[in-house]
């Protein structure tokens, strides 16, 4: 390791310039320089000439991914700590055997901020609320008609942490909830306040459905052209969780021609959406970006896990551990 105060710690994806005054970095002070990247790099490239001389990374969950090939080309690399407690966007094994250290944060209430998330596009899209703000922005008044939740069947594809929320909410909007995940059991389900059902079954019974699985090789473009075409025509798809799970070329096609009947998105293939996407052009989709998890509350804890993760790698101390899934 390098001697005490000319270590280099970078953080990357800070987005809003917000880690800075989030956490206590100052208590690094004595052992390394942090510095604060705000902006996605362009490429691997671009990516390597900037991290290149820092032996510490944070994290922000995944949306920095550290596959073999990328710590082959990072030799001054040592400990990386994520945001939370799992990240999938990294070779552990490639870790291991370079040496490297891996530390998560705590959680803090993310699951819970990802569930609110989930239900304010719920809403959005139900009742057409973007639509309606634009409307009236641009001088018209009541240009759609939207739908009532109560009596309706929101199906739950993925009934963890998060998911298991939202079906509480669902109870409270006087929803029907059914549920699938690959080992969901019928107690579990019950326990949440929903029905486990086949998959099938969830497509052609929902008005509403909303993914929370994780993206696995089992679970990507878990919902394809077969999948909406088992849906009720005009059903409406919340994702939260990760764009992969959803084929995008499908689900266009699905929207275009109304079997789809609109989709709300925090999530997507590529990230940043780029601004001449095909779903930005379209009036039935809601759009976030990427904003789940990513409260003021979850990020103090992350960041200050983080301060906490990298002053135990100083102290040669054991930190918090980070799982793969």
């Amino acid at each position: 390791m390098s001697e005490a105060g000319t270590r280099r710690v970078a953080v990357l994806s800070d987005y809003l310039r917000i880690a800075p005054g989030l956490a206590d970095w100052h208590q690094l002070a004595p052992w390394a320089v942090v510095d604060f990247f705000h902006a996605p790099f362009a490429d691997d490239d671009a990516l390597v000439e900037a991290l290149a001389p820092h032996e510490a990374l944070c994290l922000m969950r995944e949306r920095v991914a550290l596959p073999r090939q990328l710590l082959e080309r990072l030799p001054k690399l040592r400990f990386v700590v994520s945001a939370g407690t799992v990240n999938r966007a990294i070779d552990f094994e490639a870790a291991r055997e370079r040496g490297i250290r891996l530390a998560g944060t705590g959680s803090g209430d993310a699951r819970e901020a990802t569930a609110e998330l989930t239900w304010a596009l719920l809403l959005a899209l139900s009742r057409n609320v973007v639509r309606e703000d634009q409307a009236v922005r641009g001088g018209e008044w009541q240009t759609s008609l939207g739908g009532m939740l109560k009596g309706r069947t929101l199906g739950l594809v993925g009934l963890g942490g998060v998911g298991r929320i939202v079906a509480r909410y669902a109870a409270v909007f006087g929803m029907n909830a059914l549920a699938w995940s690959p080992r969901l059991t019928e107690a579990r389900a019950l326990e949440a306040g929903a029905v486990s059902v086949p998959l099938g079954e969830l497509l052609a019974r929902s008005d509403i459905v909303s993914i929370h699985l994780p993206l696995t090789e089992e679970t990507r473009s878990l919902l394809d052209v077969a999948a909406f075409a088992a849906m009720k025509r005009g059903a409406l798809l919340i994702n939260t969780s990760r764009g992969p799970l959803v084929d995008e070329a499908a689900m266009l096609a699905a929207l275009r021609d109304g079997q789809l009947g609109g989709a709300a998105l925090d999530v997507f293939d590529r990230e940043p959406l780029p601004g001449d996407h095909p779903l930005v052009g379209m009036p039935n989709v809601v759009l976030s970006p990427h904003v789940g998890g990513f409260t003021e509350e979850v990020y103090r804890t992350w960041y200050g896990g983080m301060v906490e993760a990298l002053l135990a790698w100083f102290r040669d101390e054991p930190a918090r551990p980070l799982s793969c899934g």
